[in-house]
């Protein structure tokens, strides 16, 4: 019961509740279970872990010691937040004048101040305990008789000095990595020196190398892992096809993006003579050349997952192995490992085997050519695509029924001239041929999940899932009474919120306040990660899910197949304690988490560079924040964000309104609302900074 109250309070930090009330939500109905319910409560009163105004209780945000450890978040306003280690207190305000000589990412110690800010407690950055940036990347300047550089992350407020002695032969213009970085005062500048020189700024490998460095990914392998994949033998020998499955023959095929070059998964499709339906989901048998405690294996535990940069990627994976010996290309045969399902033309699972496998793909298709034969009915294997299709589209009305919702966030890709300079910005559409390679790849790690976590024999063994808790309940309640300014409703006390997310997801589809709606429906969510403790799959509706089907560039992934092979061969020890695995499951959710980072400021980058070249010219967007200090609004074609600053807004004195997401004209009463479409002019583009300023266009 004390376990399920931190969860619930946890959940929901800056609300109060009446014991009755918390009944009521966790279903608490028998006079045994509330009398149990009350004691617990009272329990958790005298640990300090609920604080009691009134009938109402509400987790305990004060600490008890006024010296904090935590994890520093720079706004790039110069303003942060201390995330303390501990998760029984909410974030730390830290306003720029206290920030001191701390950097973004920085553990630091925290002293907490009398007064608050807004709902956060507020502090002061008393000692940095350890740099999280050792090495900075940025570009290299000169002023009169000294040397600085900006550094690329805009959350870094400070020019960093470098004395001439320190150069080590870079020019001004040159893209440099920074380290040794020296300071302890807060009103001087830090000082360091250039331990690497990337080369001219503005060439793609430049940009790349820079970024990786930024979010501390290694670019390079070492030569350790690259002779151990080196030495791999590409060639099948006879004694990797005992107790494999062939599938050479059948018609296997492979759909992906037009340009990328590993790839994971490959299906067929027969039809049976009772009618049903073989779907074969065919992944790479990552496992069987990367042995654990390998170097291949430490390299690509420690880089958890590959990174896709605009125009590069850093793979999980020598090339050796990502692009060609475990790649399933055409016309090569493949080691693989198999969920083979049968399913009823209405989609009922009737059967399944999980088995290792040989196949020989017969053609590499990318997601245009499947669309064009989606909606043409003509080309390469045109039946057996037509017929994965159909089921596709009923294994989506299946899970949408089940209560699983898509989160469609508008994505956009680039075209680049060869110096990796971006000269055509698109959107992407997600059609068909996607969601056809979607259903199959769900499938498979709900298939091998379940099988699990529920097994025919025996007890669950340990495992890594991938999870997705429920949202909390007050930002279900915020992304509510957002929603219902821009005319749409949102239930936050339904039962069956997902239901209630896909009929507003339905409603807004194509619409310009999409990509908005989808971002901030996101915010709301909890987000998914990885842990050998199962507690399902909220977002698609599943109990049981993992990833299993991803394995050149998931490590995840890899420990499923590795696990999988371990427990259906019948081996009784696990490989991996659940020690080890929970602290592999928390490690590759950081690096996911650094990925995604990384990888949306490679997109970012890469707009501002486009727009650098637009100044002056006018654009159609929506506004996506509001400030007190500006508007941020969103580009409706191309999703850069950039700001229209307060003082830009001449016709008026306007007052930011919390409440009613607006800016309120003092003399007209006119309103800039969050949602509102607005046409805008670009003049200014600060690529240092890597922002974008606007102003209002009638």
């Amino acid at each position: 019961m004390k376990k399920e109250l931190k969860s619930f309070f946890k959940k929901n930090p800056s609300r109060a509740f009446k014991a009755k009330e918390i009944a009521q939500r966790l279903d608490i109905l028998s006079d045994h279970d509330y009398a149990a319910l009350k004691s617990a409560l009272h329990k958790l009163i005298e640990e300090s872990f609920l604080s009691k105004a009134g009938k109402k209780l509400k987790l305990n945000t004060i600490p008890a010691s006024n010296r904090i450890i935590g994890s520093l978040q720079v706004t790039s306003n110069g303003y942060g937040f201390v995330a303390p280690e501990s998760k029984d207190i909410g974030d730390i305000f830290v306003a720029a004048r206290n920030i001191g000589t701390s950097f973004d990412g920085d553990k630091v110690e925290v002293t907490l101040l009398a007064k608050q800010k807004g709902k956060n407690l507020e502090g002061q950055i008393t000692s940095i305990i350890k740099r999280k940036k050792v090495e900075i990347p940025g570009t290299l300047k000169k002023s009169k008789s000294f040397y600085f550089i900006t550094p690329d992350d805009p959350a870094i407020h400070k020019d960093i000095y470098i004395e001439q002695s320190k150069l080590k032969g870079a020019k001004k213009g040159d893209r440099v990595i920074v380290s040794n970085i020296e300071w302890d005062d807060s009103a001087r500048n830090p000082e360091g020196e250039i331990i690497e020189v990337l080369g001219k700024d503005g060439l793609l490998d430049t940009g790349v190398i820079a970024l990786a460095r930024e979010f501390s990914l290694n670019y390079k392998f070492s030569i350790n892992c690259l002779n151990e994949a080196e030495k791999i033998n590409s060639k099948i020998q006879p004694e990797h096809l005992e107790e494999r499955v062939d599938f050479r023959d059948a018609n296997v095929f492979t759909i992906d993006p037009v340009d990328a070059k590993d790839f994971d998964d490959a299906l067929s499709v027969e039809k049976l003579k009772n009618d049903n339906y073989k779907i074969g989901i065919h992944i790479a048998d990552v496992s069987h050349y990367v042995k654990s405690g390998t170097e291949l294996d430490k390299e690509a535990l420690e880089r958890g997952n590959s990174v896709y940069f605009v125009g590069r990627v850093i793979p999980m994976l020598p090339e050796k192995l990502s692009n060609q010996v475990c790649s399933l290309v055409p016309n090569e045969d493949r080691l693989t490992y198999s969920v083979i399902v049968e399913i009823t033309q209405q989609c009922k699972l009737v059967d399944y085997k999980i088995i290792k496998t040989v196949i020989n793909s017969k053609r590499r298709f990318t997601y245009e050519e499947v669309q064009q034969i989606i909606e043409t009915g003509e080309g390469d294997f045109a039946e057996d695509i037509l017929t994965l299709n159909k089921l596709a589209k009923t294994l989506r009305k299946k899970r949408m029924q089940s209560g699983s919702f898509d989160f469609a966030t508008p994505e956009i890709k680039f075209e680049l001239d060869e110096n990796g300079k971006p000269v055509k910005v698109l959107k992407k559409e997600v059609k068909e041929s996607n969601m056809l390679v979607e259903e199959f790849m769900l499938l498979a790690n709900k298939i091998v999940a379940t099988h699990i976590a529920l097994p025919k024999n025996g007890n669950p063994r340990p495992f890594v899932y991938r999870t997705h808790d429920l949202p909390d309940q007050d930002k279900i309640y915020e992304f509510s009474r957002f929603v219902k300014t821009l005319g749409y409703t949102f239930d936050p006390n339904s039962n069956s919120k997902s239901i209630q997310f896909q009929k507003l997801m339905k409603e807004v589809k194509g619409k310009e306040e999409e990509a908005l709606i989808n971002e901030l429906a996101i915010r709301s969510m909890a987000k998914a990660d990885y842990s050998p403790d199962n507690i399902g799959h909220y977002g698609l509706g599943f109990k049981y899910y993992s990833h299993f089907t991803s394995p050149i560039r998931r490590y995840s992934d890899l420990i499923a197949h590795r696990l999988l092979l371990h427990y259906n061969n019948g081996n009784k020890k696990n490989p991996y304690s659940y020690a080890v695995l929970e602290e592999v499951c928390d490690h590759v959710s950081l690096c996911e988490r650094n990925a995604i980072e990384a990888e949306r400021l490679s997109v970012k980058l890469k707009q501002i560079e486009f727009l650098s070249d637009h100044l002056g010219e006018e654009f159609h967007a929506i506004i996506s924040g509001i400030t007190n200090f500006g508007i941020f609004v969103k580009i409706t074609d191309i999703l850069a964000e950039g700001l229209i600053r307060l003082r830009d807004l001449e016709d008026d004195f306007y007052v930011y309104d919390e409440k009613k997401y607006s800016l309120i004209g003092k003399a007209s009463k006119k309103q800039f609302r969050l949602g509102d479409k607005v046409n805008v002019k670009l003049v200014r583009v600060d690529k240092g900074k890597s922002t974008l300023d606007f102003i209002i266009v009638d």
